[in-house]
């Protein structure tokens, strides 16, 4: 287990019946950069139980964030979302991912795609004074079912912009979005469909994607990575990955994982 630390849990956050979060210490010599995903888990009959999970923290906090659904079901969230203060988790030491502004070339308009816990990354990314000396403007779409699933809102509407650090950019280069499907909300439908529709640009009063300005990175459900890749590859935009910097990229490690889960008889594991 030298590839791993023990970590322990700070607090843990009940948002629905179905999502919780939770904050955990950081080992000093564990880095990562904003967007990445790390392996943590528990330890079953002296052996560990790992799954992959997006950081929420900024990659300068001094402990970690992680979000999570809860699958009563789930080899790993069964046991999870039963963690209490003073709980330890085991998190690996390195931390990988596609999400990264370093994988997009640079732009105007930076567009952060997610539904349900796919927002996770997304945190990390927009408390990054970094993301926005890339972008002028930066765009957090977050789609869900219920309002109730709207986690983080405070948090990027209230607290952030009161940032000491990025404060001054929030206020003035971030834009959030949230929308649902199937409660009365300001916003309402797909991120697909509203992006196709051209509803959320009129809402948000920036143009319509375009290869030569815009950014985009998608972390959600394997329907909208699959709808969005669709939508913008028909529009003329080019995939990025390591090493090779293009308009748009997706975290396949989730994106797989959950279009393999999704095809099993009993729920998935996040």
């Amino acid at each position: 287990m030298s590839n791993f630390t023990k970590e322990s849990i700070l607090s843990v956050h009940h948002w629905t019946d179905n999502l919780f979060s939770f904050t955990t210490t950081r080992n000093p010599s564990f880095c990562f950069r904003s967007g990445e995903f790390t392996m943590i888990g528990r330890k079953v009959d002296e052996k560990p139980l790992l799954r992959a999970y997006s950081l929420a923290s900024a990659h300068y906090e001094d402990r970690l964030e992680f979000f999570s659904i809860k699958a009563p079901d789930g080899l790993l969230t069964s046991r999870l979302q039963h963690l209490k203060e003073g709980d330890e988790i085991i998190v690996s030491r390195k931390a990988t991912g596609a999400l990264v502004i370093d994988n997009l070339e640079d732009g105007r308009n930076l567009y952060l795609i997610g539904t349900g816990t796919g927002l996770a990354p997304f945190l990390s990314v927009i408390k990054d004074p970094e993301t926005y000396l890339r972008f002028e403007n930066v765009v957090l779409l977050h789609g869900c079912r219920r309002v109730a699933e709207l986690a983080y809102g405070e948090m990027i509407t209230e607290k952030l912009p009161s940032d000491e650090l990025v404060g001054d950019f929030v206020r003035y280069q971030l834009i959030y979005y949230p929308t649902v499907t199937r409660d009365r909300f300001r916003n309402r439908g797909r991120i697909t469909d509203l992006i196709v529709s051209g509803k959320l640009f009129t809402d948000i009063e920036l143009p319509e994607l375009e290869p030569q300005h815009d950014r985009i990175m998608i972390c959600g459900s394997p329907g909208l990575v699959r709808d969005a890749r669709e939508l913008l590859v028909a529009k003329g935009f080019v995939e990025g990955d390591h090493g090779e910097p293009a308009q748009f990229v997706f975290e396949k490690e989730f994106a797989e994982r959950k279009s393999l889960s999704s095809s099993r008889k009993r729920g998935h594991e996040p």
